[in-house]
């Protein structure tokens, strides 16, 4: 299985580099054979000088689980297996764990427990708040943001075919939304508003207090999703002023496959599944409890350490940055340099394709992305990055390194002494030559 994984990989690799040699031909015309034979030397000298890593940077795709995590979760599984639904003693321990797990999440969001509804996942969360309010309310006019994650931006597209009016706010340069224009936004009519509390993508940390306070202002709803927050950002939804919440598992070094969705006491909202009757008749089907109660610990843990993990991986993100900004030309963060999660760094790199560098990082064993993990078998350029004003030439670019709890200076030191050269090798059979300015600018508008 691992030999043919790594043979496919090697595959994607070279196709892609006979790619780029294809999309050249035009510039370098009888030159080209001489660059895919100069390049492939030196992709080979590139890969027999370092010896393959196992450096995971890709946490805002996916976590591993914390092993305090799985031992909470160990019971559920086999001793204490019982349906919470059932009136007996094996439920009886299930309903206990569930609730417990219930108590403990209100505890970190500041809620009543009841306000707490457990989902399979942060996409039916999101599902459930967007098209569960909208329902509730059968007309109306609902506003969210351009940089959303599909979760929350498919469901609206789907209320807008049902005859819903929509609003997708523009954000600035950095990927912020402007209260202002949010304020500008709302109607009479507005019956929702959804705006993600960070993104998944570039990492921006939207002023949600202030979003939400406009909302509250003109007694419209406020949804965020917070998936990329667990671990990072305060949580309290008094504080936020939201009157629902996503989260996530699987962010958290939790368990995939569950999430919950905070809803305050006396929101209007529809289910949109049906069966039993669970969590409240909102969320029907049989409770995942070994899911639940490591969702419960995984989100304890991660607010429990929060601030002392931030400012370590704050430091690791800024040398990251730095690093890449002063050692590749052409070379720019995407998102807010100040507002943003302290593991998250978004570059563009002028003149290359971001997938051909994975390919690269791959071989050396370094997993990173290109952008958001649930769109990434899609070859169109990250609708959060064109959203900044990058044409697709420069979208196409970008390149995702979310840092975690095995992150140490060293991988990062690695990541600075090769991402140069790769960004060097592949230049060479690009036929780009753009110029950074201008596309920091929005001066360049080359896609038409």
């Amino acid at each position: 299985m691992q030999t043919a994984y790594k043979s496919h990989t090697k595959t994607l690799f070279f196709c892609c580099e006979i790619l780029f040699a294809i999309l050249s031909i035009s510039y370098f015309k009888h030159n080209t054979f001489l660059y895919m034979s100069t390049v492939s030397t030196e992709t080979s000298k590139l890969l027999r000088a370092h010896k393959k890593q196992n450096i995971y940077l890709d946490h805002a795709a996916t976590t591993p689980m914390n092993p305090a995590v799985k031992t909470a979760m160990d019971p559920y599984f086999c001793e204490k297996f019982g349906n919470p639904s059932a009136f007996y003693e094996v439920g009886l321990q299930a309903q206990d764990a569930l609730e417990e797990s219930r108590g403990d999440v209100a505890k970190i969001l500041d809620c009543n427990p009841r306000e707490i509804i457990f989902c399979g996942s942060g996409t039916e969360s999101d599902n459930l708040a967007v098209l569960g309010v909208a329902r509730a309310y059968g007309k109306g006019h609902i506003i969210t943001s351009a940089i959303e994650h599909h979760a929350v931006l498919d469901p609206v597209l789907e209320l807008e075919n049902e005859g819903f009016e929509v609003t997708v706010l523009p954000v600035n340069k950095d990927g912020l939304v402007e209260a202002q224009v949010l304020k500008k936004a709302i109607r009479k009519d507005t019956i929702l508003v959804s705006i993600m509390y960070s993104n998944n993508e570039i990492g921006t940390v939207q002023p949600i207090a202030d979003l939400s306070k406009v909302c509250r202002d003109k007694g419209v709803l406020f949804h965020t999703d917070a998936c990329q927050a667990g671990c990072y950002l305060d949580l309290n939804v008094k504080n936020l002023g939201v009157d629902l919440m996503t989260l996530n598992g699987s962010k958290i070094y939790g368990p995939k496959g569950v999430g919950c969705l905070y809803i305050r006491s006396g929101v209007k909202i529809k289910p949109i599944t049906w069966g039993g009757g669970q969590e409240r008749g909102l969320r029907s089907g049989t409770h995942n409890v070994p899911g639940i109660v490591g969702f419960a610990k995984a989100l304890t843990l991660a607010q429990k350490n929060r601030e002392k993990e931030s400012k370590r991986l704050e430091k690791l993100r800024d040398k990251l940055i730095h690093g890449l900004e002063n050692g590749i030309p052409k070379c720019f963060l995407n998102g807010d340099a100040q507002n943003r999660l302290p593991n998250n760094v978004n570059m563009t790199v002028l003149d290359i394709e971001g997938e051909a560098v994975i390919l690269f990082l791959n071989e050396l064993g370094v997993y990173a992305s290109t952008g958001s993990a649930c769109t990434s078998a899609s070859l169109d350029p990250s609708h959060v990055i064109t959203a900044l004003g990058l044409p697709y030439e420069a979208a196409h670019g970008s390149i995702r390194f979310t840092l975690g709890h095995s992150t140490t200076s060293e991988d990062i030191d690695f990541v600075l002494k090769i991402m140069p050269k790769i960004t060097e090798i592949l230049r060479r059979i690009s036929p780009l030559n753009l110029e950074a300015k201008k596309i920091q600018q929005g001066q360049c508008k080359l896609h038409v």
